[in-house]
């Protein structure tokens, strides 16, 4: 295994490990929207059920982003494959920048919960924390789907190059 492929390997796990909590978070969005204030607030803040969510996710996400930004200058003489590596980098690190943005503040607001009565408006800062969630996913699916594609590419490239040498 070169250098390359074993860095591509890293990336892509660590980015399907980012993504798949992203997935879960936007997979429960229909359902915890309906949640009432009692329930949400209690799973959500209280019990923290995502717990784990903001450090061994923390860990996929720093990691994902970290490797993504270097494997465009391992492939960048590929032609294709450099575009869509780069984009898939661009995107892991767009949705971190949309996490630090948009979620964060709510972690941060919510924390405050645990010590406060929760604010009569507190619907505000559920759905920004569950809709950025779902936003974080979508722009993960297309970053982490870019990744594979430029596997894909360079896959398909190199099985025409066989074939002609053969």
């Amino acid at each position: 295994m070169t250098l390359i492929q074993l860095w591509r390997f890293i990336t892509i796990m660590l980015a399907s490990f980012s993504l798949s909590l992203s997935m879960a978070h936007l997979l429960e969005l229909p359902r915890r929207i309906e949640f009432d204030q009692q329930l949400w607030v209690k799973v959500t803040v209280f019990e923290n059920v995502y717990r784990y969510f903001g450090s061994v996710g923390a860990a996929f996400e720093i990691g994902s982003v970290f490797t993504a930004i270097v494997l465009p200058f391992l492939v960048r003489k590929r032609g294709s494959t450099f575009y869509w590596t780069l984009g898939g980098a661009i995107l892991l690190v767009l949705a971190l920048v949309s996490w630090v943005i948009f979620v964060a503040p709510m972690n941060a607001e919510f924390s405050t919960w645990l010590t406060n009565p929760v604010p009569p408006n507190w619907t505000r800062y559920r759905n920004q924390w569950e809709y950025a969630h779902a936003v974080n996913a979508s722009i993960k699916i297309i970053g982490f789907s870019s990744l594979v594609i430029s596997v894909l590419v360079e896959t398909a490239k190199r099985k025409v190059a066989h074939s002609n040498h053969s």
